[in-house]
């Protein structure tokens, strides 16, 4: 699927370049991206701390990701939802952490018009993907709280297989149409992107085309977007309050909100700096406050999400616990 996406990119990007060549108009291409406001004397300290958080980032969402296919308990619509946002945690990071970490080591910053766009189509894809399986997650705490007896019909393997590839399917058309939008846009003399990676909204801003379109297109879809998930989270967790501040005794009240604790520290992270970002920007759109929230979203939070599923569930320690125990036996 990634093979076959990657072509379609690239050919689209081709074909609006080759008619903007026919044209007459001009064509960059390569951008150069400016990376982080870091002096330079602190360069190699950032450059070893982000390359901690990186490895980190893998490790971790890998250990995630393998704990549940190895461990049959963790074979439930909570896990498979889970170990779906580790892999997307472990590629939206990968879009953009090792070229960040080229940058930091070389003098040349530049990224190629293709690979710019191709950066951009990702990162929405992973970035998106996380946004619905926050929602999935919620969905299904919601199911096994306010409906126990009726969890394991409603949450049937067909249903959460299906919330996953309709999830992925989504982002997939949603990431394309903004992409292909872009593709059509043309970049006059101004290549140097004010960021640390290819951002649709710092692409805009370079281009010389009349991107009204694509401005509109990101106020209807990406405002839905953000927004709609998010009230759709809250509208879960109020439905789970109600109902068990009416059935529930006070030691199943504290069970309850343990077991949907590490869920709603996830959403808190990622949504906080989502929407410091894109829903409530500072007046002076600070470049500075802009990169260091979406380094909050890109890095921090797929590096905390492993520890805080880890460390507050029960089920991943006592699964750890199992696996390990199993290779020592075998060895």
């Amino acid at each position: 699927m990634t093979a076959v996406q990657v072509t379609l990119i690239i050919f689209s990007i081709e074909y609006w370049r080759t008619r903007m060549i026919m044209n007459n108009q001009t064509v960059i291409s390569q951008f150069l991206l400016l990376g982080l406001p870091i002096p330079p004397e602190h360069q190699h300290l950032f450059y070893t701390l982000f390359l901690v958080m990186y490895l980190t980032i893998i490790l971790g969402n890998l250990v995630i990701i393998i704990l549940i296919l190895l461990d049959s308990h963790l074979h439930t619509p909570m896990y498979l939802f889970l170990s779906s946002l580790s892999f997307s945690d472990l590629c939206f990071s990968s879009v953009t952490m090792p070229k960040l970490l080229q940058n930091m080591q070389s003098q040349d910053t530049s990224i190629s018009y293709a690979g710019c766009l191709t950066q951009m189509y990702f990162f929405m894809v992973f970035a998106n993907m996380e946004n619905i399986l926050l929602v999935v997650m919620a969905y299904d705490r919601y199911v096994a709280i306010c409906f126990p007896l009726h969890y394991t019909r409603i949450m049937s393997p067909t249903l959460c297989v299906s919330l996953v590839v309709l999830s992925w399917v989504f982002t997939i058309l949603y990431s394309m149409l903004h992409t292909l939008l872009l593709a059509r846009l043309s970049f006059c003399e101004d290549n140097v992107i004010a960021h640390f990676f290819c951002d649709i909204s710092a692409l805009l801003k370079l281009s010389c085309s009349d991107i009204y379109i694509n401005e509109l297109m990101i106020f209807i879809l990406g405002g839905l977007d953000i927004i709609i998930p998010f009230l759709l989270i809250v509208v879960s967790y109020v439905q789970i309050v109600c109902s068990i501040l009416k059935f529930s005794s006070t030691r199943g009240i504290h069970k309850v909100f343990s077991t949907c604790g590490s869920h709603l520290s996830v959403v808190s992270l990622f949504y906080g700096t989502i929407i410091g970002v894109y829903i409530c920007p500072s007046a002076n759109n600070s470049t500075v406050k802009e990169i260091s929230m979406t380094l909050m979203y890109t890095v921090v939070t797929p590096m905390l999400n492993p520890f805080i599923y880890s460390l507050r569930n029960r089920d991943i320690k006592e699964a750890l616990i199992r696996v390990f125990c199993k290779k020592q036996i075998f060895f």
